[in-house]
């Protein structure tokens, strides 16, 4: 983390440095991820002054990428503390990016790795606008702007030693509303939310900095534990982290799939708006013959899980970002569901 002098900075002081002149963030997307000036090297993710780096406590899972996070803001502006579980309110102008790639060898963190992409999502004027710029395989310096998206082949040494290969897709512009219309079809930041952030020493560190404006007292900041971290919380909150990250910026009572009546952010205390014993709105192959969304005690009668676990584009959930099932993932909402007890009618 930078320390507080980068947030007079940001954008303004990023912009040196190039023959050509930067990207206004309030026009069109610009052809070049470099003319915007937020990264002093884009190969090594290294960002530019007034450029913050941030991470979050659990991670939307996208086939096993690793993703770098930033964000820059405006000249003396920050990110509103806002009460509810939302996003924070950003002013105009402020960019979040986020850098999409796959390590060389999964066991090596440190080593080598291939960037795929990064994303944009620029606040303007009229609200959020986003797009993706794709890197050539073996040139990293920068990145094109792919506003139809594209299909890029990708291989990988997984965490057990064996070889895997994805077809990754990088998204149309047009897709960027289809995760992030969480509430009342605008769009809006996912991660960076007080209980994402909320881990180790980081929140602390943004509202220090002046990033994060208007907290509260910090005893009363939501915290949700990282579901792949064993020691961080139980089954069931890890479970339910992973399903807040993952599923509830659509399945909320605002957003793309409020009328399933299957809501799953953090917060949700009905036990039929979490799915248990809920029939589904709509049978079909997206049931897969199941009769409600959790059985309490089995996992492999619940649609949940054969919807997490499917790798078929009209049965899948989440239905964009993945084309590989998250193992870790699913065996963690499978233990949740093993455990709960009770029994449906």
């Amino acid at each position: 983390m930078k320390t507080a002098a980068v947030l007079t900075l940001v954008l303004a002081a990023a912009c040196g440095g190039s023959d050509e002149p930067a990207c206004d963030p309030s026009g069109p997307m610009c052809k070049t991820l470099s003319s915007y000036r937020l990264f002093d090297d884009i190969a090594t993710q290294t960002p530019a002054e007034g450029v913050v780096p941030y991470a979050l406590n659990t991670p939307l899972f996208s086939d096993y990428t690793t993703k770098d996070r930033f964000v820059s803001l405006p000249p003396g502006e920050s990110l509103a503390w806002r009460d509810d579980p939302d996003s924070f309110v950003a002013p105009t102008g402020t960019i979040v990016i986020k850098t999409f790639s796959y390590l060389a060898d999964r066991r090596m963190p440190t080593g080598d790795r291939r960037l795929l992409e990064t994303r944009l999502l620029i606040k303007q004027d009229t609200g959020w606008t986003g797009a993706s710029y794709v890197y050539d395989e073996g040139k990293p310096s920068d990145a094109i702007l792919a506003i139809a998206g594209a299909p890029l082949s990708a291989s990988w040494i997984h965490d057990d030693g064996a070889a895997r290969t994805n077809a990754y897709v990088v998204p149309n512009k047009n897709q960027c509303k289809e995760c992030h219309n969480e509430h009342d079809d605008k769009l809006d930041l996912l991660g960076p939310k007080a209980r994402h952030l909320n881990t180790g020493t980081q929140l602390q560190q943004l509202v220090d900095l002046g990033v994060v404006t208007g907290a509260p007292a910090a005893a009363t900041w939501p915290k949700a534990v990282a579901a792949y971290d064993p020691g961080s919380g139980t089954v069931e909150q890890r479970a339910r982290a992973w399903l807040d990250i993952n599923c509830a910026f659509c399945h909320n009572d605002r957003g793309a799939a409020r009328t399933s009546g299957l809501f799953l952010g953090y917060q949700e205390t009905d036990a039929l708006s979490l799915g248990i014993c809920k029939p589904p709105v709509a049978a079909g192959r997206g049931s897969g013959g199941r009769a409600f969304g959790i059985v309490p005690g089995q996992p492999d009668a619940s649609i949940m899980m054969f919807r997490i676990e499917s790798t078929e584009p009209d049965i899948r959930m989440p239905e964009l970002g993945r084309n590989l099932v998250d193992a870790e993932g699913a065996s963690l909402v499978r233990a949740w569901i093993a455990q709960l007890p009770g029994s449906c009618p």
